[in-house]
């Protein structure tokens, strides 16, 4: 086994889509990879993709105990070896009329996407501070850019914006360097399992939101299905983290995907304004 090249990095939620490709990419360029995944079948599939550098640990974000376990992992395999990189990418999408939303599914939506990587942030801080490592988490357009329905996944994702912001500046002192990657649409299984599970929660729900939001529901669905078709593909994500986990001058944000920098092009509008065009949009993509 060949000593890595870059040192050693952490990716939560790894075994498919985003956290998958970045996984292997970053294996590939001599990483010590660490990927985050909750079942053992999808630990060998992954394993079978990479180098015999690459690990996994098993790590359920929402789970402190899992968290610590996994942490204490590391930090056995690793030893005075320097932990350059935490990629926070576990993450899921739960989307419903606000008015309609189950709490507990509010609940969980930023159990997962806000609270959770923030506790797998503080669990590995004290090895990122040592070696002056970097944190980088998956964010999104949502993040700047709401639309109708995806009110619970884009709070979490608006969440992460400001905590990027934050941890940035209170990490300064250590100089970790701390970025935000904002993909727009990206070929990866989110879009099947986001589609089905909203069927699935829809259906789940009163009758009453129906009546009151079908039209809304169709259109915005019929958009995003739409809008899967033009996804680039997760590798481009993965290149940017690289970039964030190994450029000497790392940016703050990275936009990935042609769609996203037109979205971003729709946050200097007034309000109103935004709203309209949103809506002219969703409607186009039908």
């Amino acid at each position: 086994m060949t000593s890595p090249s870059h040192g050693a990095v952490v990716i939560t939620g790894a075994s498919t889509g985003i956290g998958q490709a970045c996984a292997l990419h970053l294996d590939k360029l001599g990483f010590r990879v660490f990927a985050g995944i909750r079942k053992e079948a999808d630990a060998a599939m992954l394993k079978s993709k990479a180098s015999d550098l690459l690990e996994t640990i098993h790590i359920d974000v929402t789970d402190a105990e899992s968290i610590l376990r996994a942490s204490d992992s590391v930090a056995s395999a690793i030893g005075d070896f320097r932990l350059a990189g935490l990629v926070n990418n576990a993450g899921i999408s739960i989307n419903a009329p606000l008015e309609f939303i189950p709490l507990d599914l509010l609940q969980k939506q930023f159990d997962v996407n806000v609270t959770g990587q923030i506790a797998v942030t503080q669990s590995f801080l004290p090895m990122l501070r040592a070696a002056k490592g970097r944190v980088v988490f998956i964010g999104s357009t949502s993040g700047r850019l709401a639309i109708p329905m995806g009110g619970p996944y884009c709070a979490s994702k608006f969440a992460i914006e400001a905590l990027t912001d934050s941890l940035r500046i209170e990490l300064k002192p250590w100089a970790i360097e701390v970025a935000v990657v904002q993909p727009g649409a990206i070929d990866t299984p989110i879009w099947e399992k986001s589609l089905a599970a909203g069927d699935a929660l829809l259906a789940s729900l009163p009758a009453r939101m129906m009546e009151l939001y079908a039209p809304l529901i169709d259109k915005v669905i019929t958009g995003a299905k739409n809008s899967a078709k033009g996804a680039v593909s997760p590798q481009c994500v993965a290149n940017a983290v690289a970039h964030a986990l190994t450029a000497a001058k790392p940016k703050t944000r990275y936009l990935v995907g042609k769609d996203a920098r037109v979205q971003m092009l729709l946050t200097y509008l007034p309000d109103r304004w935004r709203d309209s065009v949103i809506m002219k949009l969703i409607d186009k993509a039908i």
